[in-house]
């Protein structure tokens, strides 16, 4: 009787299952035939045949930080390459024009693009904002690329679709439904094994909250959330047909994620090395005062808290010496989260007394940032496991010592020995950053000529050049 029971409940519930699993495939198959259709149906080029369009997927286009930077380079990289080729952004940059969104690029990069590029512009970018989700954070975002992504390919279809911004749930999208070949560039994994060790060893951190790491329930339930999402985000990233990563640490996450090896390389993001490398090199003249500058966009993995608290603990430990020293943080704000934060940021000089020595430099122009680096006798960065550190780049190009974290590409790509050579210095906690920023200090400054001619040197690979061949190298198999 219990096993009648049971076939009369189960074999209607199979049979239920597989009608709506025929139903969700014809619906799919119906809404791809349909988006085909609409692109056939857009407008052809002046010579009768219709443009290859390429579009990226980059919703803060107008950010003005490093992976801005490569979505220029690789724009105008494309432009150069192959003529039959209009670029598209899909961008939610909604308060500027395209012409001040390409304006701005020339302003802060000094990337000037060939031809002009269509923007789409979105509406619904808030789906991806971090402050829609205070918790479940990673699978909030994901879910909110997914609807933006729809938006985007409603607004347009391109032939080939790139990532540009890690919005990786977004790729089986326009695969799929899209009919597009598709790449990525991944400038950081949305989710990595340093994460998940962060979670399992109860680590205390900026994106894993006091009240998690003191509950072990609390964090077993995050780990086999994690695990979870580590498992969907290396589904939705094995769809790439040309995977590109801006670095061997994020290379190392990528492979071990996505499995995606034969599709993977890595691409140097383009850093405007030349224009740095044009500021003269000579030895520091005797002055009053030496500055110290960070360059890196004001979010909280770039950890200025802990530059403000190793610059505060050195000031104290030169008490009365000459010369004075001053810290510069420059970066950019893109929203109102981030203007909070330097208002923090501005909370804690005060507390710690260095408001005098702390200078915030906000959104400013190429020429000024230039100027900035040119004159600092230190470039400082802070942040853990940066994925690859463009800043870190300009600092060396532009003749700073660096002084960068002990971990990800600053430590494996960048700020590495060049033909034996030291090029910089690494450090990990406040009392290292002080001790060391003390050593660099107490350098002759011939000494510190020498290590800066020495990063000079080394930073050759990291140009818009190298980046520019790498990147048609990958992107080739979407074209053929």
């Amino acid at each position: 009787a219990c096993f009648r029971l049971l076939c009369s409940l189960l074999l209607p519930a199979l049979f239920l299952s597989g009608i709506l699993c025929v139903c969700l495939v014809v619906l799919l198959w119906g809404v791809r035939l349909w988006i085909q259709r609409k692109k056939q149906l857009s407008s052809a080029g002046r010579d009768g045949k219709r443009p290859l369009v390429v579009a990226f997927f980059h919703p803060y286009c107008n950010a003005g930080g490093g992976g801005e930077r490569v979505l220029w380079c690789a724009i105008r990289t494309l432009q150069k390459k192959y003529r039959n080729v209009t670029c598209v952004v899909y961008t939610g940059d909604r308060d500027a024009t395209g012409e001040e969104i390409v304006e701005g690029a020339f302003r802060r990069f000094n990337i000037k693009l060939i031809h002009p590029v269509k923007f789409v512009f979105l509406e619904k970018r808030f789906l991806v904002e971090a402050s829609l989700y205070p918790h479940f954070t990673l699978l909030g975002q994901s879910l909110g690329s997914v609807f933006l992504g729809w938006e985007a390919l409603l607004k347009c279809v391109p032939d080939i679709y790139i990532d540009s911004m890690g919005y990786a749930f977004t790729i089986p999208l326009f695969k799929y439904l899209g009919g597009c070949r598709v790449g990525c560039y991944v400038h950081y994994p949305t989710i990595s094994t340093d994460m998940l060790s962060v979670v399992r060893n109860q680590d205390t951190r900026f994106n894993n909250a006091a009240f998690i790491t003191s509950s072990p329930l609390f964090s077993k339930f995050k780990l086999v959330y994690y695990y979870f999402f580590a498992f969907m985000y290396g589904l939705v990233g094995s769809c790439s047909d040309v995977v590109m990563v801006n670095s061997s640490w994020t290379l190392n996450h990528i492979l071990s994620l996505w499995r995606a090896g034969a599709c993977t390389n890595v691409v140097y993001p383009p850093c405007d090395v030349q224009t740095f490398l044009d500021i003269p090199l000579e030895v520091e003249k005797s002055t009053s005062e030496y500055s110290i500058v960070s360059v890196s966009q004001f979010r909280p993995e770039k950890d200025h808290p802990l530059q403000i608290r190793a610059f505060a603990k050195l000031l104290k430990e030169r008490v009365g010496q000459q010369p004075s020293l001053k810290l510069i943080l420059i970066g950019g704000c893109r929203n109102q989260q981030d203007e909070e934060r330097v208002k923090n940021l501005k909370r804690l000089c005060e507390e710690l007394g260095v408001s005098d020595d702390v200078i915030f430099r906000i959104n400013i122009p190429f020429e000024e940032l230039k100027k900035h680096l040119a004159e600092a006798t230190i470039g400082l960065h802070t942040m853990w496991n940066e994925h690859f550190g463009i800043g870190v780049v300009e600092c060396m190009a532009a003749g700073t010592v660096i002084l960068a974290h002990n971990s990800g590409g600053p430590k494996l790509d960048i700020v590495v020995p060049h033909e034996g050579h030291v090029t910089g210095f690494l450090a990990e906690d406040e009392d290292s950053y002080a001790e060391t920023m003390a050593y660099i200090f107490s350098l002759s400054p011939e000494q510190r000529l020498q290590i800066r001619e020495n990063a000079r040197r080394s930073v050759h690979r990291f140009s818009d050049q190298h980046f520019e061949d790498t990147f048609l190298l990958s992107v080739e198999p979407l074209f053929k």
